[in-house]
């Protein structure tokens, strides 16, 4: 009994001694927290003296924080005696020298410690991790590359050096070690592509890449992933002749099924690069009919041959060119489901562009009696078919075919479009009170796009009706609107010209000035846009186009003009000047992107 008794004894003082130590040692921590390091030390030096080992990093990163570091290289030193093989505290010491100006022989003292390595994977990588762990990645990369040698193998610790690397910002290291690891590795391209994205500074980062990987192709031909990186280094500095040359010419050589150059097409389109895609998607074309991609490649081709055509100046040849491109596709596969995309894309060029009213109706006519067609396709071409009766003189087809769509498709954003057309079929034939008690219920639409344009058209209306309510001077102008809609562009801009002529007293002169930007913007002639637009903010900063104004001009500047820091000043006009404004947002996440904040 007096045994458990005393045993008792013994444990419960044990007890109460480690609860006292925990108590010291947190508020130990808290002094150093607040600065108090003298306070601290005094803590740190009775619990060293009761545990060497257990108290002893405290301690010494204590002495060293009040640069008593005689002392803490004598504790260190007494340590080591103890414990001759733990290579930690010879590294805490050469930090300690580093610290007190030994820099000498702090690295003596490193180099000693790598020097005495054994041909040993995991010693090897714990001496590299305590190196790190004691903020010295110089010797974290130098202990695995003497590893290297001792295992006899250029291939160990790769990802171990990768990181020291990205960390070091080493960019030549990083670059030669991610092309050792590649031929083995083919799926860390992207990692690889995505760490130097982030790294790389400029072009000349990218030509030193360029260089590395030509001597690697030179030397390693067969290895196809560095071609593929070659193609993406390319991409980055925008040369995107000599990327598809890279594509082309390893396709060729493996006589691939062209799935990379397909790829590859897309990113090119994306960035605007169409000639260069249409070569490509040429080449996935000449391969023969019995290929994967030729079918979607022909598709492709003519939409980005669109593409090019009606984002860019083109002459009348080039739409005809584009015109025949559809019909041969349509001839070679017919008028079904799956190429009822190149009917509607038809029709809207022969709508918009080569003003064939009479064609494109027949093409949408056609379109929407095939079988098997897509339900949302289908009624997309019933609203394009809507607007070419409309445009074609036959207004009460327009809107049956509006109001179908629209109670097809309750609530959902195609339902809201169909019921949006509709009401601006109001608005164009002068049916104004009609018109505005439709667009007033989609102020609430889904989709935002729909919302902005029926409360800019509700306020139109509702600011002019007010004035002259036989709305005389709105009907004129909602005709050039009507012209503007079918890029009937000079014919617009005369009845635009006529307005104030035949009502000098009307107050369109702001929706004047925006209904000619939005006339120049179709004809890409930005300079007089801007300047439409300029005079909207500067002659009516507070009526209802001058928060359209300012973000129309900064988009231009932005995605036009190539103008980042003009373009910032006017999404930063949104901001502070019109807070209310339906672009608010998007103007706040497109100054956020081009001022370079990090995406949340």
């Amino acid at each position: 009994m007096k045994r458990i008794l005393a045993y008792i004894f013994l444990v419960a003082i044990s007890c109460s001694k480690l609860l006292a130590q925990s108590d010291e040692l947190l508020l130990a921590k808290q002094y150093n927290a607040n600065g108090e390091h003298e306070k601290a030390l005094e803590i740190y030096q009775k619990l060293y003296k009761q545990d060497n080992d257990t108290y002893y990093k405290e301690y010494v990163s204590t002495l060293i924080a009040i640069k008593k570091f005689d002392d803490a290289e004598n504790i260190t030193k007494k340590i080591i005696r103890k414990h001759p093989n733990a290579t930690e505290y010879v590294i805490t010491l050469g930090a300690i020298y580093t610290q007190h100006g030994g820099v000498d022989k702090a690295n003596a003292l490193y180099d000693g410690l790598i020097k005495s390595l054994p041909a040993n994977q995991n010693a090897i990588a714990t001496l590299a991790s305590q190196f790190y762990q004691g903020l010295n990645p110089d010797y974290a990369i130098k202990t695995f590359l003497q590893g290297r040698k001792l295992l006899h193998d250029d291939n160990q610790f790769a990802y171990e050096l990768i990181t020291l690397y990205r960390f070091k910002r080493n960019k030549v290291a990083l670059i030669e070690e991610y092309l050792n690891i590649l031929p083995a590795n083919n799926s860390f391209l992207n990692q690889a592509e995505n760490s130097l994205a982030t790294l790389f500074e400029g072009d000349a980062d990218y030509d030193t890449l360029r260089v590395a990987l030509l001597k690697r192709i030179q030397k390693y031909p067969q290895e196809t992933v560095f071609v593929n990186f070659l193609t993406w280094q390319f991409l980055q500095q925008k040369d995107f002749d000599q990327a598809l040359n890279q594509a082309l010419a390893l396709s060729r050589r493996t006589n691939d099924d062209g799935g990379d150059i397909f790829e590859l097409c897309r990113t090119l389109v994306a960035n605007e690069a169409y000639d260069t895609a249409i070569r490509g998607y040429d080449y996935l074309i000449s391969k023969g009919k019995g290929q994967p991609f030729y079918i979607t490649a022909k598709i492709e081709l003519i939409n980005t041959k669109n593409l090019k055509v009606t984002s860019g100046k083109y002459v009348q040849s080039d739409l005809v060119d584009l015109e025949k491109n559809y019909t041969d596709l349509i001839a070679e596969f017919g008028s079904n489901s799956s190429t009822a995309f190149a009917l509607q894309k038809l029709a809207n060029l022969q709508t918009f562009k080569l003003h064939k009213l009479n064609e494109a109706q027949k093409v949408l006519e056609d379109a929407i009696k095939i079988p098997d067609m897509p339900a949302n396709l289908r009624a997309a071409c019933k609203l394009d078919l809507g607007d070419v009766y409309l445009l074609n003189n036959q207004p009460w087809e327009a809107t049956l075919l509006y109001s179908q769509v629209e109670k097809d498709y309750p609530n959902t954003t195609i339902g809201q479009d169909a019921k949006f057309r509709n009401a601006k079929f109001a608005y164009y034939t002068g049916d104004f009170t009609w018109a505005k008690g439709q667009l007033d219920v989609l102020k609430a639409a889904t989709s935002q796009l729909i919302a902005n344009d029926a409360l800019n058209l509700s306020l139109l209306i509702a600011d002019n009706v007010a004035v002259d309510t036989s709305g005389s001077a709105l009907k004129m102008y909602a005709r050039a609107d009507l012209q503007i809609f079918a890029e009937q562009q000079e014919k617009a801009i005369q009845v635009l010209d006529s307005i104030n002529i035949k009502f000098p007293n009307n107050t369109l002169s702001d929706d004047i000035l925006m209904a000619k930007a939005r006339i120049a913007i179709q004809q890409k002639n930005y300079a007089d846009a801007m300047a439409d637009l300029k005079k909207i903010i500067a002659e009516h900063p507070a009526d209802l186009w001058a928060d359209d104004a300012v973000f129309m001009i900064g988009d231009i500047y932005e995605n036009q003009l190539a103008d980042k820091e003009q373009a910032k000043i006017y999404y930063q006009k949104i901001i502070t000047d019109y807070p209310g404004s339906l672009w608010i947002n998007e103007a706040r996440k497109r100054f956020r992107k081009l001022r370079g904040d990090s995406a949340s």
